[in-house]
């Protein structure tokens, strides 16, 4: 069963346990790779249903457990090492890396993040007005192994403007990369919504400037497992997926709640030198805009939770090939249809959401 200490636990100490299923009490525990590195109650679209009143994992056999990564790219290598059974895909860094190496054979079976959750701020002040502004200027990003770097180049690439002139400087988060900003060690930072908020919340005043129209209409968040998986576990990755789904259908619709319950089960994370009260106030501003995130569009054709379309694979694709100069990429990774799958999707769904968005709005913890 989960520790609330293994949320932390390195990489290192699971080279044992490579390749092998986790089991705890008859609980297929899944082990995900956290690209965030910390415990943080912006997860609780996840933890959410881990809590005993919910129960939307145990309940179907398996359990969730937290490895906590630096980046995307040690996230792949520790997907391909069998240290961690599922974890996040951004398409500008998996898509170059598949390319590269045919053997890293991940497929994204579950898309978290329905809407673009991306953002670019800058001063008020800033002569910077839109994406193409960003073209020669010092761009920061919170490490040098973080999507904004990949994220910009997408975007100029869409605008057919290049990179070349760029400067990428590391700026962390919070209060660090709201100093960057003020002091103008930077000229705008690209980075996911809930990294700017948490910059306004240290006091920096920013603009939004706004995404690319192309880029804009892509979902931001995909989560991929090692293809073998889909054969071994079938029925376990259902069961993790729909509990993630559930999850985010209850933090969407109570937020309050769901922070509560991320507290409650991981109780290291509770604020430390101020109130809860305080602490909930600033998280439902970090995510203002991405709790609408977590949502598919009302204009989506497909509105699975989870659900992906080879369209919005093939223009991945082609944003990809430009912002990564390489024209060969789409030929290089053959049958997009093999980048993902929806063969999960309809089980995923297979729950009364009416029910868990009933059961949010009725609850008290």
């Amino acid at each position: 069963m989960l520790t609330r200490r293994d949320f932390g636990l390195g990489i290192g100490a699971l080279g044992l346990a490579a390749g092998l299923p986790a089991w705890a009490q008859g609980l297929r525990v899944m082990k995900v790779a956290n690209t965030a590195a910390v415990n943080d109650p912006q997860q609780c679209f996840t933890t959410a249903g881990q809590h005993p009143r919910l129960n939307f994992y145990k309940s179907k056999g398996v359990d969730v457990e937290y490895v906590n990564m630096s980046s995307m790219t040690q996230a792949l290598q520790s997907l391909r090492a069998g240290h961690v059974d599922f974890g996040p895909a951004v398409p500008g860094i998996l898509l170059p890396a598949m390319a590269k190496d045919p053997s890293l054979d991940l497929v994204s079976v579950y898309k978290w993040l329905p809407r673009n959750a991306n953002a670019i701020v800058v001063k008020p002040g800033s002569p910077i007005r839109s994406a193409a502004d960003l073209a020669g200027k010092r761009i920061g990003v919170r490490s040098q192994g973080d999507t904004g770097i990949v994220i910009t180049k997408i975007m100029l690439a869409e605008l057919g403007l290049k990179d070349d002139g760029c400067e990428y400087i590391a700026i962390g988060d919070g209060a660090p990369a709201g100093a960057a900003i003020d002091n103008d060690r930077v000229d705008a930072m690209v980075a996911f919504d809930t990294a700017a908020a948490r910059i306004e919340l240290v006091g920096t005043k920013l603009r939004y400037v706004p995404l690319t129209p192309k880029f804009a209409q892509l979902g931001s968040g995909w989560l991929c497992v090692p293809r073998r998986l889909l054969k071994d576990d079938r029925k376990a990755l259902v069961a993790l997926f729909q509990g993630i789904a559930k999850s985010t259908l209850f933090s969407n619709a109570n937020l309050d709640a769901a922070i509560d319950l991320h507290w409650a089960t991981y109780p290291e994370s509770r604020p430390k030198g101020r109130s809860e009260d305080e602490a909930r106030k600033e998280l439902a501003f970090i995510l203002k805009d991405r709790r609408n995130s977590w949502m598919r569009r009302p204009d989506d054709p497909d509105q699975r939770m989870g659900a992906s379309s080879v369209a919005e694979w093939k223009a991945n694709i082609e944003m990809t090939a430009e912002s990564s100069k390489n024209p060969k990429l789409a030929s290089e990774l053959g049958d997009p249809n093999r980048l993902f799958t929806n063969e999960l999707i309809d089980d995923i769904n297979a729950f009364d959401k009416q029910a868990v968005i009933q059961m949010a709005r009725e609850f008290r913890l």
